[in-house]
């Protein structure tokens, strides 16, 4: 499972995608939503205002799993 370092209390599900290098811009986290499936702690999520906290997780399907760990 892959780490992702964050250092405020959460971050979004479209910052999350950057960050992970899953998508190269924030304006096309909508469209990633819309066109693949995202796993957040096991539950389908589209929203990508979704907030993330630590020990959260996120599971995309051929990109692979992710886990949210502090960066402190």
């Amino acid at each position: 499972m892959n780490q992702i370092k964050i250092k405020d209390e959460f971050i979004t599900l479209g910052q999350f995608l950057k960050l992970a290098d899953i998508i190269s811009s924030g304006g096309q986290a909508k469209w990633f939503l819309q066109e693949y499936e995202v796993y957040v702690n096991e539950e389908l999520e589209d929203r990508r205002g979704r907030k993330l906290y630590i020990g959260d997780e996120v599971d995309i399907p051929g990109e692979g799993r992710f886990e949210i760990v502090t960066g402190e």
